[in-house]
């Protein structure tokens, strides 16, 4: 169990307040079904499997944090995080994705995620294989053949060959060849048609096609002519590859999908519906029904193997203006017994958002113009009034949330972005004046504040 896990419900919180402002009761319903886990784990084992997680529907405008929470809550917990869109569905896939992909998505992520934790552990080991491979690229071993009494003998490379390879040790780790050019083997899979297919959405045809006839298709060598800086990166990641246990990474990243894995259903308020008996309602209703089994608890077939989907969470989330979660089947309802419903943003919101979090926007602009030898500063005028047009236009226009920060700061900084490059050593001090000189004509025009914020 890592040390995120064992978290208590305040730390989570604490943790998710360094980058999402408010929302307090959305951060305690995630920090509560998080540390569930941790103690669903100290069960006895007749227990443990007993105990399903308690899924979570977030109500709330677009723009108020709820992919914000899960996705920290995912990292926090360094989980397996897949987020995916409830509408992109639709009954048994028929001309859309069927909902068994979302668990064959979330299974690849926590592979991905294994393997880069494993070669991580054997970089060391790889740089070292790489380098020697590399030093043999760049001085190959040769045997001289030599007639002596009318034999044939090998005679081995004398004392010089170790110490030149010494120095072009040292000349390769200081970077002194990084340019020098080198031939190398390299081996690749000829796929050509399958790829085609699968750009072409055919990936859901049987159980990845792809990847079954990938064992069938003869690998073939290649040589490259390639620069010993990028020969070391390709030899390291061959090496690292070698150096890993497939079976291992697979067996764990199945465990972490079943057990830790996370699943955001986005816009769930899109396939709400049960009322109809034809026309889209029906599609919805069957998305639903498909959508149950997963949530519920069930075997799911992927390329790696067999994959519980009983113990992953599921949180859903979506706006609900016209549908209600009481318009989805009740079966579905069931399986999402917390409810929780954030709240719509306030000046003082976007005042904090702006300011407050580890990532704040502010912070974000004032760094990036930094790498101009631009210093930027912000007047607490100007921050005020950012966050007044963000509501003003979010009241009169469609109401996006947080989001229209970033559609203000990129307009409000437009100019000095667009000549940062000329102004190096440049300190600039942005206040109400520039903000409102800025964009008090787009926020007066509600025709033009509909195409520019």
């Amino acid at each position: 169990m890592s040390q995120q896990l064992t978290l208590t419900p305040t730390q989570i919180v604490g943790e998710l307040d360094r980058y999402i402002v408010g929302q307090e009761k959305a951060k305690r319903a995630v920090a509560i079904a998080l540390r569930n886990r941790w103690r669903r784990q100290n069960l006895p084992p007749e227990l443990r499997d007993e105990v399903a997680p308690k899924n979570i529907i977030m109500i709330g405008p677009t723009g108020v944090g709820k992919t914000e929470v899960a996705r920290r809550l995912a990292k926090l917990a360094q989980a397996p995080f897949l987020k995916v869109e409830a509408s992109k569905y639709t009954e048994v896939g028929y001309v859309g994705r069927d909902v068994e992909s979302m668990v064959r998505d979330l299974t690849e992520l926590s592979v991905n995620m294994v393997k880069a934790e494993m070669m991580t552990r054997v970089r060391e080991r790889a740089e070292q294989l790489a380098e020697d491979r590399l030093l043999d690229l760049l001085l190959p071993k040769r045997t001289h053949e030599a007639f002596s009494s009318g034999s044939l003998e090998e005679v081995t490379p004398d004392a010089s060959r170790e110490t030149t390879k010494d120095k072009l040790r040292a000349q390769l780790r200081a970077g002194r060849l990084d340019d020098r050019i080198v031939e190398l083997e390299t081996q690749q899979q000829a796929l050509p048609m399958i790829e085609v297919l699968s750009g072409q959405g055919m990936e859901e045809m049987g159980i990845h096609l792809k990847d079954m006839l990938s064992n069938l298709m003869p690998t073939r060598t290649k040589q490259r002519r390639v620069r010993i800086a990028e020969a070391r990166r390709l030899l390291l990641q061959e090496e690292a590859q070698k150096l890993v246990d497939m079976e291992e990474v697979v067996a764990q990243a199945i465990r972490r999908a079943e057990n830790s894995g996370i699943v955001f259903l986005d816009e769930l308020d899109k396939i709400a519906g049960r009322e109809g008996g034809h026309g889209p309602d029906v599609s919805r209703e069957g998305v639903q029904r498909d959508l149950l089994p997963i949530v519920e608890g069930s075997a799911v077939t992927t390329k790696y193997g067999i994959v519980h989907t009983d113990h992953v969470l599921f949180i859903a989330a979506g706006a609900f203006h016209i549908a209600k979660p009481s318009d989805l089947i009740p079966e579905l309802q069931g399986r999402f017994p917390i409810r929780v419903e954030l709240d719509p943003l306030t000046r003082e919101d976007f005042v904090r958002i702006l300011t407050e979090p580890q990532n704040a926007l502010l912070k974000q602009y004032t760094e990036l113009l930094r790498t101009e030898q631009v210093t930027l500063r912000f007047a607490p005028d100007a921050v005020e009034a950012i966050a007044e047009i963000a509501m003003r236009v979010n009241a009169s226009t469609e109401n996006i949330g947080a989001r229209r920060l970033y559609t203000i700061m990129e307009r409000l900084l437009e100019e000095i972005s667009f000549n940062a490059p000329e102004m190096p050593g440049k300190e600039l001090t942005i206040d109400a004046g520039y903000v409102w000189g800025r964009l008090s004509d787009i926020t007066r025009d509600q025709d033009l504040s509909r195409y520019i914020l």
